[in-house]
């Protein structure tokens, strides 16, 4: 299996113009430290000023959120609004369409600057984008039929985020892991950490094995919630096995099961694992998500992203659904087109 530790988002509100500056500069310390060119940094630092000078401009509660992923050589930027969305998106698109003087013109400039780049609006809820850039000589990636998108941040005030995620493929099937260590701060960080490192050393294993390994791992710890999770493209189906409050979903626009593990908490006290297992019919999300988003979200809101990046799902959720006091974390999967 190939085996990916999932990265952490770091929040830039653009509330003031010095902000944009400030995701600018993180965003070049962190492309340094990883060995790009200035070609490439350069193509970054423009997409993060477009993003940032555009939420600072024209929308509330506009934020950016950077997540730096050393294994593809990779900068993730979501945008992220309350409103009041672009009443013509295709037209904001354009190359060269800016409502204001920025240095590549807007959303067009993004799209053509960025590897990877989509975006989705609506009035009056606002807009969520999500570009990478990535490095021209980074290692080509491992093919998968298996797309995967997510949001990690830490909760208010905090600088480590006590969620952690990672995962895993191998043709037909992918596995994930989703901890929330007990509380927030360093102290649950370090929980989460020591979950994804139970993980990531026998990600093929049963998800039972996983979570039992999980326990005993973590019985120095303050303990987590988690769920190990696996997809059976093949197969069509999805496994599950876990403890604590992971919640999540497999939707599609006709089908929505719900994905609820166990109680208890692993390191601490939890029963024997038990899986649980679900249909995984074609063109369907798996979405998985710790306690910083409510669970009673309604598919209305992603409905329109079912067949988009994954990534922008998760925007959405924890735009709408995030309950501002913990970590919050959601893992969205999909097959590739």
């Amino acid at each position: 299996m190939t085996t990916f530790t999932g990265w952490t988002h770091k929040a830039f509100a653009m509330d003031d113009a010095s902000r944009v500056g400030e995701a600018r500069r993180h965003a070049a310390q962190a492309v340094a430290e990883m060995g790009w060119s200035e070609v490439d940094a350069g193509r970054l630092a423009l997409v993060v000023t477009e993003l940032g000078t555009n939420l600072q401009r024209h929308a509330r509660g506009g934020r950016l959120l950077i997540a730096v992923r050393p294994q593809s050589s990779e900068v993730e930027v979501l945008s992220i609004d309350d409103g009041p969305g672009i009443p013509d998106l295709a037209l904001a698109m354009q190359d060269g369409h800016s409502s204001g003087s920025t240095p590549g013109t807007g959303l067009g400039a993004v799209r053509r600057l960025a590897d990877d780049f989509d975006v989705h609006s609506s009035m009056p809820d606002g807009t969520v984008g999500v570009a990478r850039v990535r490095a021209k000589n980074a290692a080509a990636q491992p093919a998968s039929i298996f797309q995967v998108g997510a949001v990690c941040l830490p909760a208010p005030h905090e600088s480590v985020s006590g969620d952690g995620w990672a995962y895993a493929f191998h043709g037909d099937l992918a596995t994930v892991l989703l901890a929330d260590g007990l509380g927030h701060g360093p102290d649950a960080a370090k929980a989460a950490d020591a979950a994804i490192g139970a993980f990531v050393r026998a990600p093929e294993d049963d998800v039972r094995e996983t979570v039992q390994r999980v326990h005993r791992e973590l019985q120095t710890t303050r303990g987590a919630a988690v769920c190990a999770l696996r997809i059976d493209a093949a197969g069509a189906t999805v496994s599950y096995s876990g403890a604590g409050n992971i919640v999540g979903r497999v939707v599609s626009g006709v089908f929505d099961k719900s994905i609820i593990t166990q109680h208890g908490t692993a390191g601490m006290q939890i029963r024997k694992p038990e899986s649980a297992s679900l249909e995984w019919p074609d063109h369907a999300l798996v979405v998985l998500h710790s306690d910083g988003i409510e669970t009673r979200w309604t598919l209305d809101r992603i409905r329109p992203l079912l067949q988009r990046d994954p990534t922008l799902v998760a925007a959405v959720l924890l735009r709408d659904h995030t309950r501002h006091r913990d970590d919050a974390t959601v893992v969205v999967i999909r097959r590739k087109e």
